[in-house]
């Protein structure tokens, strides 16, 4: 998703208050002017404060720094990348309308997205509208058939899909994503010893869910 569909959701105008005078929606149709970068920026304690101001380069910065992760979360929930991709675009939106409130740098800001994104997905997943995926109508009760590494890909894919939400949650956040506890748990908004409780129920879940399939692949191997 390219920066410049950033502009096109921004749905109401705020003022900027860094004294430019300009709208949250002209801010954004500034910024899709730069192009996406080919590297990571590093984290930069300053960024958002610039991106604030009005800044056009330390905002598509902040962009191209999380918005990946933003994406594969979405889709790791939603099963649907291109669904991923129109949650990864509301949290940005998000992210600038509160640019001008927020405070420690980018301290806090993966946990913070992580807990946007994670939000709409749910919202996204329980609307009555919201058409099925293939991932998540995926029949993991019958393993046979599984030809190699995709087909296999596909039932755990099935399987995550299956789990409510807030163990998926926990299982994208710590496991796909690669947050620490401390990290996972403040997107969630919830302890840590909540966090791991409910990655023990997740894991628990997947393993009784997958054992068929294990047991499938099992006996392919010994014929």
């Amino acid at each position: 998703m390219a920066i410049s569909t950033l502009k096109n959701s921004i749905k109401s105008e705020k003022p900027s208050n860094a004294g430019t005078g300009k709208s949250a929606r002209s801010k954004v149709a500034e910024i899709s002017r730069f192009p996406e970068s080919r590297h990571t920026p590093a984290a930069d304690p300053g960024r958002i404060a610039r991106a604030a101001a009005g800044d056009a380069g330390a905002w598509s910065a902040l962009v191209n720094r999380h918005l990946p992760a933003v994406t594969r979360c979405a889709a790791y929930m939603l099963g649907d990348h291109t669904e991923a991709e129109d949650v990864a675009q509301d949290t940005f939106v998000r992210l600038h309308r509160k640019l001008d409130s927020w405070e420690g740098g980018e301290d806090g800001l993966s946990s913070w997205l992580h807990r946007v994104a994670v939000n709409l997905s749910i919202d996204r997943k329980r609307a009555p509208a919201r058409p099925v995926s293939l991932v998540e109508i995926g029949d993991v009760s019958e393993p046979a058939g599984l030809d190699g590494p995709l087909d296999r890909k596909r039932h755990v894919e099935a399987a995550l899909a299956g789990l409510p939400d807030r163990q998926r949650a926990a299982l994208v956040l710590v496991h796909y994503q690669g947050l620490s506890g401390r990290e996972a748990a403040s997107a969630l908004e919830i302890s840590v010893e909540a966090l791991e409780s409910l990655l023990a129920r997740a894991r628990r879940t997947l393993r009784n869910t997958l054992a068929p399939v294990r047991a499938d692949l099992l006996g392919a191997h010994h014929d």
